[in-house]
């Protein structure tokens, strides 16, 4: 097997990369084949991008669910919530097996994806009624580690009950 196709079965991102790169390349060397070269090396190359944005939807739906599970009194909703953060753990741990050179991606992607996060979550909260001013603010000042979002780490269940539930 030669390295290209151990490539392609160890890391599809950083394989589709090299193979966009290679077909541009050859792009502007010349060939006698009827190949819209351009094309299909962009065709390639977004192969890898569809799973980066995979990675950064996976992130961004950990992101709101973390922050609703820590800024929320609300018990009935957590479990769900945290079903869909292990969900979204394996995605990206399935992602990573297929491309391990997404991994360098990560601490990018939450930084990119916090602020949609923030805005879903509070969306979600607005709604149950727990988006006062002082959530607000702690949602929007919150951060997580890569740690936090790809580990095993939750928020500690809320100590005091739901609003109106006295």
């Amino acid at each position: 097997m030669s390295e290209i196709t151990a490539l392609y079965d160890k890391d599809f991102v950083l394989w589709s990369r090299q193979q966009a790169e290679a077909l541009r390349a050859a792009a502007r060397g010349s060939t006698n084949q009827p190949i819209d070269w351009d094309n299909v090396a962009e065709e390639i190359d977004s192969l890898a991008r569809s799973e980066k944005r995979e990675l950064g939807s996976q992130i961004k739906r950990i992101l709101h669910h973390l922050l609703k599970l820590e800024h929320s009194a609300d018990r009935n909703p957590r479990r769900g919530w945290e079903n869909s953060v292990i969900d979204a753990r394996d995605e990206i741990e399935d992602l990573l097996d297929r491309s391990p050179s997404l991994r360098g991606e990560i601490s990018a992607e939450i930084a990119r994806q916090a602020p949609r996060a923030a805005r879903l979550a509070l969306r979600d909260l607005g709604k149950r009624a727990e988006a006062d001013p002082e959530i607000v603010e702690r949602i929007r000042a919150t951060s997580y580690s890569e740690d936090q979002i790809v580990g095993d780490w939750f928020p500690p269940e809320p100590s005091e009950p739901p609003r109106g539930a006295e």
